[in-house]
């Protein structure tokens, strides 16, 4: 079931997943490649999917460093020059922001709406993030599970960002993330939510009247 909110008066604070939100997917050419990268047999992507996955909770939890993940992922450990060339490729998989949602995100700062990130990302993603243009000017904080030591759908994660916004009433919070779990979790603590499935235009109509009430008011 997806839950969006049901009311567009009062929306005083924004929620905002990163990937698959703010945040474009990865593309196969950008798969592959670091499946090349990882020296992954027969470039078999469905395998090293799973190799890349299965301990990346953990690693987006800030539980393993970056040796011990791709320790995991490979099977064996990399040396320094390979991890940073490992780390880097995986990094700039994850840098590519949509104009659309940045842009309607901009309309909704400079009409005084607070907008706080909560992204489930490892340590050195959490940096390069945090140094690009679009978080100094559009974020008012940005809250990260590598430095939460734990992952959304878990509700502190909520309870922090929540507690970021500044604003003690959650139905006055809208939560924007593209996995249903993460919405209903949300949900589950009285946070208005949208679940966000790549179409800016749900964005807009979740946001834009709530700007214009805000305008008259």
């Amino acid at each position: 079931m997806t839950h969006k909110s049901v009311s567009h008066n009062g929306v005083d604070a924004l929620i905002l997943d990163y990937n698959g939100v703010l945040g474009r997917q990865p593309t196969t050419a950008m798969w592959t490649r670091l499946a090349d990268l990882a020296e992954w047999p027969g470039r078999h992507l469905p395998s090293f999917h799973d190799a890349f996955w299965a301990p990346r909770n953990a690693y987006d939890a800030g539980e393993l460093s970056d040796l011990a993940y791709w320790a995991k992922v490979l099977g064996h450990h990399p040396g320094a020059r390979w991890l940073r060339t490992l780390r880097a490729a995986d990094t700039a998989m994850w840098t590519r922001t949509d104009p659309r949602v940045l842009g309607i995100l901009s309309r909704a700062r400079a009409a005084g709406v607070t907008m706080v990130l909560l992204s489930n990302a490892p340590a050195h993603l959490s940096k390069v993030l945090d140094a690009t243009e679009w978080r100094r000017e559009l974020m008012a904080d940005a809250l990260y599970s590598a430095r939460l030591h734990l992952c959304k759908p878990d509700p502190a994660a909520y309870e922090h960002a929540l507690a970021a916004t500044g604003i003690a009433d959650p139905a006055r919070v809208l939560f924007v993330d593209d996995r249903d779990d993460n919405c209903r979790a949300a949900a589950g603590l009285g946070l208005r939510t949208l679940h966000y499935t790549g179409q800016p235009a749900d964005l807009e109509q979740q946001l834009l009247p709530a700007l214009a009430g805000r305008a008259g008011s």
